[in-house]
């Protein structure tokens, strides 16, 4: 029994494996896209800042020897830098006749080249003033983490959105992550976008990193200048330093200085050390206008409760102080010992001392904006983010009555060179900056599902917000084109570069409100999209029971739309579920090249069932896959044989006649009947291929035992729940 469980173990540690799709480098062109190879900073997530002529500073790793630096960017560039060592760092001069651009920085090591998207940010001119898109609690993952949305509307129980809702999306952390991302690219209206952490939901997930740093290359690409800090959940920050950015770092735009502070997973604050560290860089830079991100928020309630509101008085002050004090979040402060409150009240002091102006936070997973008024009468802005990408959060509607309700938000904060802030939009929308909401809805409103296929790249928006024109990067193969006939909205190409192993295509495009598509391909597609039913759990799907089902489905360009339909054989009817018909797939992963989906299918009453399960591309190629469930129990029979026996004698002729009735009922006997038909539409010619195989199920309450075989067109019904859809893989291979 120990064998079988190890083996289990093995079997699910491989798909998970498989599923990550880990890549660092490849061998082949000796490209890292590991920053940390080469460099301390800049990073990705930190970039360094400059305009013409001026110089930057590159942090070596200990020990690396690099050759050369060159910047470039899709339209613009290599721009070879001119560098010297200076007491262990490199100083890099930026060319006079360079465009202002978002740059990848590539640093030249005898072993070979790492990549650096974001790496530089030229500014023509420093401006006065900084528009901050600002995200949060992104937390991306290689595995499954999903919310439902649909309009305004959020829930984590997709059967509560489906009762009002016709057509709920399935939104995966990374997919609403990079919908935030490419929204704040295209919106001509921001500086810069900033997260501010929890960039990952599990600090060791590598892929998912990975993920996000695919996320901030197109971003880079697409000429928006990036800045992210870490959070709890991305601590320890083994990873994060690796491929994201530093701790904590500072950087300065023009009269800004923006200071990014780690504080310390479940620790909450930063510690002294680092409050002593950004009062030095605040020192060195008297005449700049702090703006300081930390992911723990400072203050948990204001004027208005927990939705904030205002604050007036004095860390300098034991009198004040005491009555702020039970304002201040228990992250800062160390709980109801208040074991930190040293550390909340100088950075309380450090805010009025140093006129920190503005302070961005996540964390919470729900907005709040406090504004402190110190005894000078001046304004400290502290805005708290709701989660851009994570689900655990409060629904809209809220799940219990009192609570405060929130969706996937990302917000628009402007500050201007003598401090002032404002977040015009929140209060456009709502009419002011401590309600419920104090974020606009992207991504909840506006999502962008990036498919990447072998021949291609496609991109399903959806866009209920405002429409958008802007900047837009895809990553294609070389050669690949814009196919005009399959892509519905306005664009134009600016340009292409390889930069790396990657080859970007970079866009200008107008998203108007509705559904769009944006096909990027070698040729056009005329083959249906793979699909094949996997299993599903219960194995022995149970009336009046949700049945999870398992697919996993491809296509070498996308898949477009993937839903599933249920018919009662009976009525003939189509099944609805609320107001819900088309039951939609939510995918195992964020990555564009998933292929693995799962379908909640909502209680199912006793009866005869037909499970269409239907893949579109984005050609309008289809196929189907028909999966029949019989709940219905057998009616009860009576057979009557009779039986007639003749004798025959020389003398006499007896006929005799038995009858012998036979009763059967069901009561406690059902039959359940699998069948999966496929059916295949192209672009160019419609073929209908149907192909049975049937699984019988002899069923005894209340425990069912099945008998199935295993061939090609046979549904699997699966192992245990544990190890869901990462052994799909699996599954899928035993088929073959």
């Amino acid at each position: 029994m120990r064998k079988v469980a190890f083996l289990v173990v093995l079997l699910l540690i491989g798909a998970i494996f498989g599923l990550s799709g880990v890549r660092t480098t490849t061998a082949a062109s000796t490209v890292s896209y590991a920053y940390s190879t080469a460099l301390v900073e800049p990073a990705p997530g930190a970039p360094a800042i400059a305009t013409p002529g001026s110089e930057i500073t590159l942090v070596p790793k200990a020990g690396v020897n690099i050759t050369k630096v060159e910047i470039v960017s899709i339209l613009h560039g290599p721009y070879e830098l001119e560098t010297f060592m200076n007491g262990g760092v490199i100083t890099a001069k930026i060319p006079e006749d360079v465009v202002p651009d978002d740059y990848f920085l590539i640093v030249h090591t005898p072993s070979g080249e790492t990549v650096i998207p974001n790496g530089v940010y030229v500014f023509k001119e420093y401006p006065a003033v900084l528009n901050i898109a600002q995200v949060s609690d992104t937390h991306i993952t290689s595995g499954s983490k999903i919310g439902y949305v649909c309009g305004d509307f959020f829930q984590r129980d997709i059967f509560k959105l489906e009762k009002n809702c016709s057509n709920v999306i399935p939104l995966h952390s990374a997919v609403a992550t990079d919908s935030a991302y490419t929204y704040w690219t295209m919106n001509p209206n921001a500086t810069l976008i900033i997260n501010t952490g929890d960039d990952v939901d599990t600090a060791g997930d590598y892929a998912g990193y990975q993920i996000m740093l695919d996320i901030l290359e197109r971003t880079s690409a697409g000429g928006r200048l990036v800045i992210n800090i870490k959070g709890n959940h991305d601590d320890p920050p083994t990873v994060f330093t690796k491929l994201i950015g530093p701790r904590y770092f500072y950087r300065i735009i023009g009269k800004f200085l923006i200071i990014g502070l780690d504080s310390r997973g479940d620790e909450g604050h930063p510690d002294m050390a680092q409050l002593e560290w950004m009062e030095k860089v605040l020192e060195e830079h008297p005449d700049k206008v702090p703006i300081v991100l930390v992911h723990h928020p400072f203050w948990y309630s204001a004027s208005l409760g927990k939705k904030g509101g205002y604050i007036n008085g004095t860390a300098f002050d034991n009198e004040s102080w005491a009555e702020i004090a039970p304002h201040v979040s228990w992250y800062w402060i160390g709980g109801p010992e208040h074991t930190s409150e040293d550390i909340a009240r100088r950075f309380l002091q450090d805010v009025e001392k140093y006129n920190i102006a503005l302070v961005l936070s996540g964390h919470i997973h729900h907005d709040k904006t406090v504004i402190f008024i110190d005894k000078e009468g001046r304004k400290h802005w502290f805005a708290t983010l709701t989660s851009t990408g994570a689900p655990d959060k409060e629904t809209n509607p809220p799940s219990r009555p009192g609570r405060s309700p929130t969706w996937y938000g990302s917000n628009l904060i402007t500050i201007y060179e003598n401090g002032t802030v404002e977040m015009k939009p929140v209060e456009e929308m709502f009419g002011t900056v401590f309600g419920d909401f104090a974020s606009l809805p992207v991504p909840q409103k506006f999502i962008v599902f990036r498919h990447e296929g072998s021949d291609g790249t496609a991109i399903k928006f959806i866009n209920e917000y405002k429409p958008i024109t802007g900047p837009l990067t895809v990553v294609v193969p070389e050669g690949a084109k814009v196919d005009p006939n399959a892509t519905n909205i306005t664009y134009k190409v600016l340009g292409e570069r390889t930069i790396g192993d990657k080859h970007y295509m970079l866009l200008n495009v107008t998203v108007p409100l509705g559904t769009w598509q944006l096909v990027v391909d070698l040729e056009k597609d005329t083959k249906a999209p793979d699909l094949s039913i996997a299993y599903t759990l219960p194995s022995k799907p149970v009336p009046g029971k949700v049945i999870k089902l398992y697919v996993s489905a491809s296509d070498n360009i996308g898949i477009r739309d993937l839903y599933a339909e249920i018919y009662d054989e009976k009525s003939g009817k189509l099944f609805a579920y609320g107001n819900t018909t088309r039951f939609p797939a939510e995918p195992a992963s964020g990555k564009p090249t998933n292929k693995y989906f799962l379908f909640q299918i909502p209680p199912l009453e006793k009866s005869n069932y037909e499970i269409r399960v239907t893949a579109v591309d984005f050609y309008g190629n289809k196929v189907t896959k028909t999966l029949k469930l019989n709940f219905a129990p057998q009616t009860t029979t009576t057979t009557t044989t009779t039986t007639t026996t003749t004798t025959t004698s020389p003398t006499t002729t007896t006929t005799s006649t038995t009858t012998t009735t036979t009763t059967t009922t069901t009561s406690s006997t059902t039959t359940t009947t699998t069948t999966i038909t496929t059916t295949t539409t192209t672009s160019t010619t419609t073929t209908t291929t149907t192909t049975t195989t049937t699984t019988t199920t002899s069923t005894t309450t209340p425990a069912p035992t099945t008998t199935s075989t295993t061939k090609k067109g046979t549904i699997l019904c699966g192992p245990a729940a544990i190890v869901g859809l990462a052994i799909i893989p699996l599954l899928l291979r035993r088929r073959k």
